[in-house]
């Protein structure tokens, strides 16, 4: 095939992968199936990943950029007639400026190794996820990702100060901005963030850095009824003078399958109360911020708001209890389950979740429906599994329980995975006619072929038509 021959004239052989190199590989760190697509190209910067697409435009052959694969909506699958774009060799941090606090930093980079980079110049990047090790920071742009700390720091979007994207005929739009504040013109890099590399391939980032708390304190509570939970998160919030970091809720089916054998966490608590919620806060004086913590605590539990709490004494004890909320991969251990990540206003999560319940229970014999999240963002994580492990095969079903009630109460089908192909059919159900349209609109306008990760989000509608 001409395109490939091309490719590797550009990228070298070590540059274009095909055959079992490609079948290889893994589609995804939760999934058993493995990759099917014409050739994997692995550009080494902007400028080769703008010929790359400016090639696959004249061939008229649609492209599918991949980073870490660890969303959960098949948004970076691939045909076997299309191109892999990967960036896994585009990972340079660039440069960090701890005086304008910035990071620049190619797509390809995991969100760990800036985590670690900004730690060692005393700060912080603030995004925060399960996937820390493998998901990218161009992924993580191109989902709009969220994760544990959106309550203090806001989405992905919030600390992308520029960027660089590759336009589908091959075209840069370079848009490295260092500013906080800049409000010349269309903010064009808005466009790319959280548009599932349906619009253009990002290939750099200049980042919003923070300065490094110096001080952490964790604390996992207990609550004997739902409508403490959102009570006391107004307790910490308020309380906390905006140190609170992460707010995560529990419910006691999922607390008690990471925290049982053959789990490997021990729980902090017992087992017998309905929710629970790892809380945690950042700030700058150790001595201050934990007499102001520990007295929170103990207001709460006065005030009759939570049964029971454990407070870590250490940073191995802060990461034990992060880690009973980040064992997601117990879910998966008697077969792949149905995973959903929604978001709706914290009020209706209570009669939510028991309609979800008692829906899945009347039609589906025997299934298991583990609840937990970032309920102080509005955001919970539902994964719903049968006890044979043949989820998979009831996946419409509970779908449509777990997504139809979202309408009626303002909630969203994706709080922070995104769309991608697997909840494109219910897309509707949070976003209007007019919005889906103005989607299609800027789809035509900056992908008028349609050959940037085809069939996710939206359906492409030729602009000549």
């Amino acid at each position: 095939m001409k395109l490939l021959e091309e490719l590797k004239a550009l990228l070298g052989d070590s540059g274009l992968l095909t055959g079992a190199d490609v079948t290889g590989r893994a589609a995804g760190i939760w999934r058993a199936d493995t990759l099917d697509a014409l050739a994997i190209a692995r550009p080494r910067s902007t400028e080769e990943a703008s010929r790359i697409l400016a090639l696959c435009s004249a061939h008229n052959v649609s492209v599918v950029t991949q980073g870490g694969l660890t969303g959960l909506v098949r948004g970076a699958d691939a045909r076997p007639d299309q191109l892999i774009l990967s960036l896994e060799r585009m990972r340079s941090i660039e440069s960090i400026d701890p005086v304008q606090r910035t990071a620049t930093v190619e797509a390809g980079v995991t969100l760990q190794t800036l985590q670690e980079a900004a730690e060692e110049q005393e700060l912080l990047f603030p995004l925060d996820l399960g996937g820390r090790g493998t998901a990218t920071l161009g992924g993580n742009a191109a989902t709009n990702a969220g994760g544990n700390r959106v309550i203090r720091f806001g989405m992905m979007k919030d600390m992308v100060l520029g960027l660089e994207a590759v336009l589908a005929d091959g075209t840069v739009v370079s848009s490295m901005n260092h500013l906080i504040k800049n409000n010349a013109g269309y903010d064009l890099k808005q466009l790319f963030l959280g548009s599932e590399g349906t619009l253009g391939v990002i290939t750099r980032l200049v980042l919003r850095l923070r300065e490094a708390p110096s001080s952490q304190n964790v604390a996992f509570v207990a609550f004997e009824d739902f409508e403490s939970v959102p009570k006391m998160l107004k307790l910490v919030d308020r309380g906390l003078g905006g140190a609170l970091s992460a707010y995560e809720v529990l419910w006691n089916n999922f607390y008690r399958l990471v925290t049982e054998s053959p789990a490997k966490n021990r729980p902090p608590l017992p087992s017998e109360h309905p929710y629970y919620a790892l809380i945690e806060a950042q700030g700058n004086s150790d001595e201050l911020d934990k007499q102001r913590f520990e007295t929170i605590l103990e207001s709460a539990l006065e005030e009759g708001l939570i049964s029971d709490a454990v407070i870590a004494q250490s940073s191995a004890e802060r990461q034990n209890l992060w880690a009973i909320r980040d064992d997601v991969e117990q879910t998966f251990r008697d077969g792949t389950p149905v995973v959903f990540d929604v978001s709706l206003p914290i009020a209706d999560m209570e009669t939510y979740i028991a309609g979800v319940k008692a829906a899945l229970s009347e039609a589906l014999e025997n299934s298991v429906c583990w609840v937990f999240g970032h309920l102080g963002d509005g955001n919970l994580h539902i994964i719903v599994q049968t006890v044979d492990g043949d989820a998979l095969e009831h996946r419409e079903t509970i779908e449509q329980i777990i997504y139809k009630p979202l309408e009626a109460i303002g909630g969203s089908v994706s709080a922070e995975h995104g769309i991608g192909f697997e909840k494109k059919p219910y897309l509707h159900l949070c976003r209007s006619g007019v919005e889906i349209g103005l989607m299609q609109t800027l789809k035509a306008a900056l992908d008028p072929q349609g050959i940037l990760n085809p069939g996710k989000i939206i359906d492409h509608v030729r602009s000549d038509v």
